[in-house]
């Protein structure tokens, strides 16, 4: 089965969406791109925009799907439009493979083993990028580039679907890592989603006290606009986001809470010392975050791994791999009787590659590596 994909329809053509289609464009001239919204004006501008070639009719779509002219589906819509969605794939009688976008995947792969006939062809995902800018006028064919694209594979996840998305994504030029999806639910939720919820709370403060004038929020320079830039995303899209992940959500607003009220008995206390003990330790923790992080092709390293061909080990491999943060740029799986495979990796010059391998042998597996010239 080849890798590449040579026929895609996005189901959702906004920010995420329309940029996709321009990377897929980009990376293959030749790629066909159809595009389906609830809304048949923005699928439509979507092919002035020359981001798709056609918009077809949900019963034309029922005929492309039902007919094998598509073999990639990504839901780049709300994830709780998804039921919906999968109705219809499975109306069609689509047999390709499926991925999605959405910012919290145990809700999605919910919902997939609800309404999908053949879940284990659908390969969660989420893109870690974004733009302040809402919809197709914000959408670039760039917006991926070294960006992390999480997929959240499952014990019921096809492997082969998942190895054809992941050399897609890649050749998109995105880092792929592989994470549980309660994992990534958390991690989303303390890095993306309180995040958020704060910069609207600093808005609302702002706002409280701008006075009938607006003087205030005039006076606001840089640092309050970029600490508070992300509140002006969408209102109905981050609704959305935030309750569908909304019991981990609530518990990591609860612990910031507890932050927020420490730091305030220390002010109100005049502890001198205890604030700036906390303000050191944040600002050491965000200088230690990573610069832009570009590959060398140097320091490509090859883990072949000896595995029973079954189900849920693609999950419990590519996600020990993304536990110990290294990269996998290329996937690959080399039968040597029915039951049994090697599957390739090609790991880029990042993460704890001796934890990976530890972690391999602890669970039984026998991984060889080699550097690649």
């Amino acid at each position: 089965m080849a890798a590449r994909f040579d026929f895609v329809m996005i189901i959702g053509m906004g920010l995420i969406g329309g940029s996709l289609a321009g990377a897929l464009r980009a990376d293959n001239p030749r790629v066909r791109i159809y595009a389906l919204d609830i809304n048949d004006e923005t699928a439509a501008r979507a092919v002035s925009l020359g981001l798709a070639d056609e918009a077809p009719s949900r019963e034309e779509s029922i005929r492309l799907l039902g007919d094998g002219d598509v073999d990639l589906v990504v839901l780049a819509a709300p994830v709780d439009a998804y039921g919906a969605w999968f109705d219809f794939l499975d109306e069609s009688g689509f047999e390709g493979v499926v991925t999605d976008t959405g910012s919290t995947k145990e809700p999605a792969i919910i919902l997939a083993n609800e309404h999908l006939r053949k879940p284990e062809r659908f390969v969660p995902g989420h893109p870690m990028a974004g733009s302040e800018q809402e919809g197709l006028d914000g959408a670039r064919s760039d917006l991926f580039q070294n960006a992390y694209w999480i997929l959240t594979p499952g014990v019921k996840t096809d492997i082969y679907a998942f190895r054809r998305l992941h050399e897609l994504l890649t050749q998109l030029g995105a880092r792929v890592l592989s994470i549980d999806p309660e994992e990534h639910d958390r991690a989303v939720a303390i890095i993306s989603h309180v995040p958020h919820v704060a910069a609207a709370a600093l808005v609302q403060l702002a706002g409280k006290h701008s006075g009938e004038n607006g003087e205030l929020l005039r006076l606001a320079a840089g640092g309050f606009k970029d600490t508070t830039r992300i509140a002006a995303g969408s209102a109905e899209l981050w609704t959305g986001i935030l309750l569908n992940n909304r019991e981990i959500v609530a518990d990591e607003l609860s612990e910031f809470a507890d932050i927020i009220r420490n730091i305030h008995e220390l002010v109100k206390n005049g502890d001198a010392t205890e604030v700036k003990r906390f303000l050191q330790s944040a600002s050491t923790i965000r200088n230690s975050l990573p610069a832009k992080w570009v590959k060398t092709e140097t320091g490509l390293i090859e883990i072949r791994i000896p595995m029973d061909d079954r189900k849920g080990i693609i999950a419990e491999i590519t996600t020990a791999a993304g536990h110990a943060e290294c990269n996998i740029e290329a996937i690959d799986i080399d039968h040597q009787t029915e039951d049994r495979a090697i599957l390739e990796l090609i790991l880029t010059d990042e993460g704890d590659l001796e934890g990976f391998i530890e972690t391999l042998k602890e669970s039984g597996f026998k991984p060889r590596k080699r550097l690649l010239d």
